[in-house]
């Protein structure tokens, strides 16, 4: 997406056939979703992960090896300057990569561990007729939202794709991003769209995508020329949650693990660490991990609820933020999605973040000098005039 049109990003969920569910359970994004598999099956498919990635695994076990971004700072928020750009909003939901095969959809959670849920992923159709084979091997990077109707407040699932990592067995981790993401609505979501348009209008459907866990689309992406209405209009009028920016390098490959160059921003008041909290004699500790080791955090304390009773986080991953007043972390919530705490080095950098303060006002006017540069400007409308073509 290059501009940014009401009528384009307000999610507003549909509903079909559900006259013969039960009511419907509030949906929490520590929900536990799909079917566990047999160790073997997932053993294969995380093979096959590193294949596409171009990974080995690693020596300390099985390790979630999507791309994960680093903290916005004074001196990374420059690469702005030096590469081209788009951003995105950052969704407060949960993370998952999804791997299609013939033998069923697999989520894949920060565990690496891989769950299976019924959807349908048809390839391309040809000039005539359906297509008549589903994906096989395709995997995607995404994450999972709980869209809220602003006016029944109902809910719903939905991921949002956002990067393509292999397309039928064939690695696409070297291509440009933008081809990827462009890949993403050609090989996955119009044929899906298509053969559901088809199949609502056929008499006798052989499959009912109404019924499938959650709701699929690809997740868009913006001009750095449009982030001041990203972040004073788009955000507002999700229907989901949303805590920062994403800032994606347009031309980038897809890198595993942490990816200096992928950015985010956060709101503020909601830059975060994870720790490991633990309560040890009566000592409330916070780590972090070193090396593959626990890394005992000393001289930093956490805050709870009034409420709370500080034992009954013990043993839990914890996601905290700073209070600059108080010199203290306050817990936000318990991360059930992750075994393990922060990296000490991604510590660091969170707490670079924190110091620099970069502020909505700051990095709008940091944003407003970059887009007149060459680069941005030249780019920006071609890329205008395209999608004005396009339309």
């Amino acid at each position: 997406m290059f501009g940014i049109d009401a009528c384009d990003y307000i999610f507003i969920p549909t509903y079909y056939g559900l006259d013969n569910r039960e009511a419907q359970v509030a949906m929490s994004n520590d929900d536990i979703l799909g079917d566990a598999i047999p160790q073997e099956q997932q053993n294969y498919l995380r093979q096959f992960c590193y294949q596409a990635l171009k990974m080995t695994p690693g020596g300390r076990g099985p390790q979630f090896p999507g791309s994960h971004p680093v903290s916005l700072d004074r001196d990374n928020l420059q690469l702005l300057r030096q590469r081209y750009y788009y951003a995105t909003w950052k969704a407060d939901g949960t993370r998952y990569m999804m791997l299609i095969t013939i033998d069923g959809c697999f989520l894949i959670d920060r565990h690496f561990n891989f769950r299976r849920v019924q959807m349908r992923f048809p390839c391309r159709h040809t000039n005539e007729g359906l297509a008549e084979k589903t994906h096989h091997f395709t995997l995607l990077d995404g994450e999972m939202v709980i869209d809220t109707l602003p006016d029944t407040r109902k809910q719903e699932r939905r991921y949002l794709i956002y990067d393509m990592m292999a397309l039928n067995h064939v690695s696409v981790i070297e291509r440009p991003f933008y081809e990827r993401w462009k890949m993403i609505d050609k090989e996955v979501i119009g044929p899906r769209n298509y053969e559901r348009q088809h199949i609502y209008q056929s008499r006798n459907p052989y499959y009912r995508y109404e019924l499938e866990p959650f709701r699929v689309r690809r997740k868009d992406f913006f001009l750095l020329s449009t982030v001041t209405k990203l972040l004073k209009e788009f955000i507002p009028m999700l229907s989901h949650e949303a805590d920062g920016l994403i800032f994606q390098g347009w031309d980038d490959p897809y890198v595993p693990r942490t990816h200096e160059g992928l950015l985010k921003w956060k709101y503020p008041e909601m830059n975060s660490v994870d720790f490991l909290f633990e309560v040890v004699d009566d000592r409330e500790l916070l780590y972090l991990h070193e090396r593959g080791k626990k890394k005992l955090m000393e001289g930093n304390r956490v805050v709870f609820p009034d409420s709370s009773d500080p034992s009954d986080y013990s043993g839990k991953i914890i996601e905290c933020s700073f209070d600059t007043n108080n010199q203290e972390w306050v817990w936000m919530r318990t991360r059930v999605d992750k075994g393990t705490p922060n990296d000490y080095n991604t510590y660091r950098k969170v707490l670079r973040s924190i110091t620099d303060n970069i502020t909505e006002e700051v990095l709008l006017n940091e944003i407003h000098e970059i887009i007149r540069l060459p680069m941005y400007a030249d780019r920006i409308q071609s890329d205008s005039k395209a999608h004005v073509r396009r339309r």
